[in-house]
């Protein structure tokens, strides 16, 4: 019969790490950077559980590698990201804010070798604080923004949002009398079946509530005592 051994307190302190290295072209190796990660791991204690590759130039948008870790930070499969220089994880210094304050938010932390960044640490916690300030900075001023060229599009006259549809609602209530499917229906005026349903559901009339005569129960009541 088997039997379930309790970790002991090493085990328990055991962080899982992922590691992210990043080359500009397919003919560079990241061993050599993954090596220094990996032995910085391995000093520190940690459970490499993932590895995440990405040969790509830093300016491209499109990072597979990245993609990965991001997807498996926010599924909580590691506790630590570890990668050999913060120009390796993010494209722009406001892509690296958003990726910090992601993991930030996830409660990963973030450990950078070459520049010696450790969010687990007080320096590292307080680059933390103003990554996020910045982070929130940032979002404010594109709410601003968007605000701002809504305003003026009002005060130009121009329309804000999804351009209204036009539906002939009695050709669609017609067809409707005539049993054509609401399928048809749509594919007649080229538009949703929702939108159909909800046209038919707003020209159904609501059941009239049945209404008892104040006075019926008295009579009834009259007459059985007269009898």
């Amino acid at each position: 019969m088997g039997q379930n051994i309790a970790p002991n307190q090493n085990e328990r302190r055991l962080k899982r790490a992922a590691l992210y290295m990043r080359v500009s072209t397919v003919d560079q190796n990241p061993e050599s950077q993954f090596h220094d990660l990996r032995q910085m791991a391995e000093q520190r204690g940690y459970q490499i559980v993932a590895e995440y590759v990405d040969r790509v130039s830093g300016t491209k948008p499109r990072r597979p590698g990245l993609s990965d870790l991001m997807r498996d930070a926010r599924r909580g499969r590691f506790d630590v990201v570890l990668v050999w220089a913060s120009d390796r994880i993010a494209r722009s210094v406001k892509h690296f804010l958003e990726v910090l304050d992601e993991l930030n938010r996830l409660q990963v932390e973030f450990i950078s070798f070459r520049e010696n960044i450790d969010t687990a640490g007080p320096l590292g916690r307080a680059i933390v604080v103003i990554i996020a300030a910045i982070a929130e900075l940032e979002r404010s001023l594109i709410v601003e923004r968007v605000k701002a060229g809504m305003r003026r599009a009002r005060l130009e006259g121009r329309h804000i949002g999804r351009i209204p549809l036009n539906i002939d609602r009695e050709a669609i209530l017609c067809e409707r009398r005539l049993g054509y499917s609401i399928r048809t229906i749509a594919k007649n005026h080229r538009i949703s079946t929702a939108t159909i349903q909800r046209v038919l559901k707003d020209q159904t009339p609501a059941p009239k509530p049945v209404q008892s005569h104040p006075y019926i129960g008295v009579t009834q009541g009259v007459e059985r005592a007269a009898s």
